[in-house]
């Protein structure tokens, strides 16, 4: 089996080389890299394309992070699909080849495992316990992260891709709209790090992101199901605003 990983690039120096080299370091495994630019101006295109090894530099693709990362599966030739952001990076070397090896053993349309957060290079575990699987727990709250998680490319092509619509809670959108259809094996390793930084776009516009993944959750659920989210919302909602009046 082949495996696409697609990075959505702008501006993206400051980060995008430990991306790469998490990637090129990977043993034991059929790859290419896709990159997917919004017309960087800080040489990180010149980085991408003095890059050895299968990759491709997809350049000047605007229309947001949904779009673009929808424009590196129309490239994608691997079997599976990986969208791994340019300020995050694999854990270990053969992240890849296991997931490659239990996608051969299980079948499975698309598999999921953990994150550690990098805050200022040091890597700290998610701060909440992770449910074991089901759509009903999926839909009361997003635990899937997208850096970790792996889709094959048919699945992709059926479902139609990221609503582009979406400014924030695309990969939720999609994460739940494979759910109805294929059951997801779920991998209790920890497989890449999500970087925590103030430039990244759901840390910058935290509070509009949460808003968003609310009325995606809406659009998903069924009417007996809104009034235990809208309680939910309201009581998280109110928790972070005062949690963020307190750090001002």
């Amino acid at each position: 089996m082949k495996i696409s990983i697609i990075t959505c690039t702008m501006n993206s120096m400051a980060y995008l080389p430990e991306t790469v080299s998490s990637v090129q370091m990977q043993e034991g495994v059929e790859l290419e890299h896709i990159f997917v630019d919004g017309n960087s101006k800080d040489g990180t295109i010149d980085y991408i394309k003095a890059l050895s090894g299968n990759i491709l530099l997809v350049e000047g693709v605007g229309g947001g992070i949904a779009h673009a990362m929808n424009e590196g599966v129309r490239f994608a030739t691997g079997d599976v699909i990986a969208h791994l952001h340019s300020d995050d990076y694999y854990l270990s070397t053969n992240v890849l080849s296991k997931i490659l090896d239990e996608f051969k053993r299980v079948g499975c349309g698309w598999s999921f495992g953990r994150v550690m957060s990098d805050v200022e290079g040091s890597l700290f575990p998610e701060g909440y316990d992770v449910p074991m699987y089901s759509y009903s727990r999926l839909l009361r709250r997003n635990f899937i992260p997208h850096p970790a998680a792996f889709i094959r490319r048919e699945v992709f092509e059926e479902l139609g891709g990221f609503n582009e619509k979406l400014r924030y809670a695309m990969d939720y959108d999609f994460f739940l709209r494979i759910a109805d259809r294929y059951e997801p094996l779920q991998l209790d390793e920890h497989l890449a790090a999500f970087r925590r930084h103030d430039g990244s776009a759901t840390q910058a516009n935290f509070m509009k992101s949460f808003d968003e993944d609310f009325r995606v959750r809406c659009n998903h659920s069924r009417w007996y199901q809104l009034p235990e989210a809208t309680v939910r919302y309201l009581v998280r909602r109110r928790r972070h605003l005062k949690k963020a009046g307190k750090n001002g």
